[in-house]
């Protein structure tokens, strides 16, 4: 081994995801339920009224076959070079497409998803807080959503400081637990509302640009709410691994039942909300079931929980990065002030974007098509497609390209529709209000 095998791998015995690796295949289920089950299952029902019946739910079915099926090709790619692992999204595409190109393809990408994801659950977690608090206490005086931003993100300026991925498993277990509590909540709820007397399922908006406009943007807020795919190496990287037991093996069981709690999830929200509620259903399903009260007040609160474990999930390969980067490229000492300085300024910079631009809704598809659709719908085929190059026209081939199509046209089309929601919105915004 020479000098900068022993760095790296003294330097990865230090840094979060690959500290340490005993995880059991049941830390991979909770940790890809946490990661995936974003507050993105609450738009859903919203996404559908955009989409009407028949193409909601083929888009809806269509995005968790294709996910699922790239998720599976990452698992296999991890450890496709013998005696190695590929531990980061980064380094695969490194292996894939060369050191230089494979870092610029996916970092910007992988960054993008994960600092979006971290701005967008702090916006989620103030916004339910506030939701939770206004549900109990109606007549209390208006307390600004930016007061609310600042209480979640206290929590984060705690727990971010836990070093290693495997010891979030905890949060990230409690997070699974309670995205499977509020999207039942929110689906059974809205069962016993019953079907609304005055439920309509034509197009929300009366024009043909809007309703155009619409199902772009709800294309967006189905691909944030598959969006796991830029943790999933880092996820598998803590799993131990030897030549006759690899760790594709458990990351796939974990895999495929996280899978299946994510059909329970979002199955149901998606189909009973727009069923009951029709075009009038809230961009947060929670916001359109008023009563009970302190029901809705819980579920509001389990959003919060679970967003608290799905910011520290999306947060880790980030800090990560961040330090990486400074100790091999700015020499850095990695130890304690390192980690404690990088880690309170990432938490600080993401409630700060937060408070000053929560369009909520605008922003998730915003960021589900731009970087979301890559990462999850076809990055994963180019570099199956450029390391296994499978026969023109086989089965793997045309596979591979169906879902690169289709990604490509989801990164195309969803944020064009999204801009124009942050424009309406932005319209009547008022800064920290």
């Amino acid at each position: 081994m020479s000098n900068t095998d022993n760095t790296k791998k003294d330097l990865n015995d230090w840094l979060p995801i690959t500290q340490s690796r005993n995880a059991k295949w049941w830390y991979s289920a909770f940790h890809n339920v946490t990661a995936m089950v974003g507050a993105g299952v609450l738009g859903l029902p919203y996404a559908m009224s955009q989409l009407g019946w028949g193409p909601g739910a083929a888009v809806l079915i269509l995005s968790w076959v294709i996910t699922l099926y790239t998720l599976w090709q990452m698992v296999e790619m991890h450890e496709m070079v013998p005696g190695k692992r590929f531990d980061r999204y980064h380094e695969l595409g490194q292996h894939a497409f060369g050191e230089k190109l494979g870092l610029w393809v996916v970092v910007p990408q992988q960054l993008m998803v994960e600092v979006g994801s971290s701005i967008v659950y702090m916006i989620t977690g103030g916004k339910s807080l506030k939701k939770a608090h206004d549900t109990i206490w109606p007549d209390y005086k208006e307390i600004k959503l930016t007061y609310f931003i600042m209480i979640f993100s206290s929590v984060h300026f705690v727990i971010s400081h836990l070093p290693s991925f495997n010891s979030i498993t905890a949060v990230s277990l409690v997070a699974a637990v309670m995205s499977l509590s509020y999207s039942t909540i929110a689906w059974v709820v809205s069962w016993q509302k019953g079907v609304q007397p005055d439920v309509q399922y034509t197009s929300r908006a009366s024009t043909n640009t809007g309703q155009m406009f619409d199902s772009f943007s709800a294309l967006g807020d189905i691909a944030f709410a598959f969006a796991g795919h830029s943790v999933a190496l880092e996820i598998q990287a803590t799993i131990p691994s030897t030549p006759g037991k690899p760790s594709k093996k458990p990351m796939w069981k974990g895999v495929v039942v996280a899978y299946l709690v994510v059909a329970l999830c979002y199955l149901p929200v998606s189909f009973i909300g727009y069923w009951v509620f029709g075009n009038k259903v809230e961009d947060n399903i929670l916001l359109s079931l008023e009563k009970p009260r302190w029901l809705v007040a819980a579920a509001n609160l389990f959003v919060v929980i679970h967003v608290i474990g799905s910011y520290q999930v999306f947060a880790m390969p980030v800090f990560d990065m961040m330090e990486a980067f400074l100790v091999l490229k700015m020499k850095f000492q990695p130890g304690q002030p390192l980690r404690f300085i990088t880690r309170i300024l990432y938490v600080g910079l993401t409630m700060f974007i937060a408070m000053t631009f929560p369009f909520f809704g605008g922003l998730l598809s915003f960021f589900g098509g731009f970087a979301f659709a890559p990462t999850s719908y076809y990055l994963p085929c180019v570099m199956w497609l450029a390391v296994y190059k499978p026969k023109k026209f086989s089965l793997s081939w045309l596979a591979n390209w169906i879902c690169i199509i289709l990604g490509f046209v989801l990164m195309v089309l969803a944020p064009i529709g999204a801009l124009r929601q942050i424009i309406l919105q932005a319209r009547d915004f008022q800064f920290y209000s």
